[in-house]
């Protein structure tokens, strides 16, 4: 039966010879035995002269038995009983005392444990009073009845109960300071996995910022230059012909130049504000920068709303497409997020038709229904008479729309017409502030 000790010894990684962890402990352990050794072979002298043994065969006895005590780690029982064993001869303190602290401290049972210490003191208590009662025969001192239990007693004490308490001690601290290792092991391998998700989650929020400034970028870029590209092709068909017309065509122009730095500016100085968050944990400072930017973003008044619709068409029907603006029900107190992202829709949808379908005339629909906003722009199929403005496209229109209208708890559809044009259609929460 190996003790507590030994397997704490295991675990530091220093292996000592045979059963010992360390070499530190199986030098203590031989040098306790030595002396064990040598204190059995001097009793064993006397042993012999009580006993009429030949000197000889005490010593030996002794030195064989004090010596076992160098298997107290590895046999802390067997230690014991042989110290139990050679107590009647008067051999074996030391053995005795270091055995029963070890086998305390160990993982025996402590029924055994028990058991053990217990023939350990019926033992020593024997014996001392079998001796102190030779002695006080040979000797002129006559105490009284009560001298001889009470020596008896606390000699036997003496010998068994210190060492039985201090192994039971240092054992539960041993086994405590385990429980405190494992579990702090065990902390570090929680924290190292916690670690991870900070940085899935800090890599996630990278991704979604960079989704979302892409997205905004699409939206506020695409649609102004779309409309440049438009604008500036009819002035250069009309620059001859028409000068006045092709002076109004180059004002729409720069208007909508100024309107596109306009917000681009605004977008960036909503990016910026992430700059003063000082986030208190510093694995997902980009998460907190995006999350306040998108707040920032969503909160502000100065971005797009659904009163901005009329101004938004008009900039269209100016490049020429004939659009028809139809508005259902009463506009309600509607969060800016819903707002901004209802305008978002029509404005892509806008931007849409002017890049694939060409003089197609275009129904652009707002309904207000009380709980919900839903808009729908259809257009017709387009006029192969009307020259393409090759505006360049990177598929990313309807993903972007799709994506603001579910973050939102909305309903997104887009596909063909029976007629040959397109259909968007988005429902929104009303999202009341």
């Amino acid at each position: 039966m190996t003790t507590t000790g030994a397997h704490q010894d295991d675990a530091t990684g220093r292996a000592g010879p045979w059963w010992w962890g360390r070499r530190r402990s199986a030098v203590l352990d031989v040098g306790l035995g030595v002396v064990s050794a040598a204190e059995c072979a001097l009793e064993g002298v006397r042993f012999s002269g009580s006993t009429g043994l030949p000197v000889p065969v005490g010593v030996v006895f002794g030195l064989v038995a004090g010596a076992t005590l160098v298997l107290r780690r590895r046999w802390p029982i067997a230690v014991v009983l042989v110290a139990i064993a050679i107590t009647p001869a008067e051999m074996g303190f030391l053995m005795a005392i270091v055995g029963l602290y070890t086998l305390a401290a160990s993982e025996v049972p402590r029924r055994i444990t028990g058991v053990l210490a217990g023939m350990a003191l019926v033992g020593t208590l024997i014996v001392t009073a079998v001796r102190t009662e030779q002695d006080l025969s040979r000797g002129d001192f006559e105490p009284g009845m009560w001298f001889v239990p009470v020596v008896s007693v606390f000699m036997s004490l003496g010998v068994t109960a210190p060492p039985v308490l201090l192994g039971l001690y240092i054992g539960a601290r041993r086994r405590l300071m385990e429980s405190l290792q494992e579990r702090a092991d065990s902390l570090e391998r929680e924290l190292s996995l916690l670690a991870d998700r900070a940085e899935e989650r800090a890599e996630w929020a990278r991704t979604e910022e960079r989704t979302r400034i892409a997205r905004e970028m699409h939206d506020v870029v695409a649609h102004r230059v779309s409309l440049m590209v438009v604008h500036a092709a009819a002035l250069q068909a009309v620059a001859a012909k028409d000068p006045a017309k092709a002076v109004k065509n180059a004002a729409l122009v720069g208007d909508m130049g100024r309107q596109a730095l306009t917000e681009l500016r605004e977008m960036l100085g909503v990016l910026r504000t992430g700059d003063s968050v000082k986030p208190a944990a510093a694995a997902v400072p980009l998460a907190a920068i995006g999350a306040a930017a998108a707040a920032a973003a969503a909160a502000s008044e100065e971005g797009p709303q659904l009163e901005d619709l009329e101004a938004l068409v008009g900039q269209s029907r100016a490049a020429g497409m004939v659009v028809e603006l139809l508005v259902d029900g009463e506009s309600g107190a509607y969060a800016p997020e819903v707002e901004q992202t209802a305008y978002r829709v029509v404005q892509e949808a806008l931007t849409n038709v002017h890049k694939h379908a060409p003089g197609a005339k275009v129904w652009v629909r707002l309904a207000h229904r009380g709980e919900e906003v839903a808009m729908q722009v259809e257009n017709g199929p387009s006029d192969a008479g009307v020259a393409d403005a090759g505006l360049p496209s990177g598929g990313n229109g309807l993903v972007g729309m799709r994506e603001r209208v579910l973050g939102l708890g909305g309903v997104f559809v887009s596909g063909a017409t029976e007629a040959g044009g397109f259909r968007v259609s988005a429902v929104l929460p009303h999202g009341a502030r």
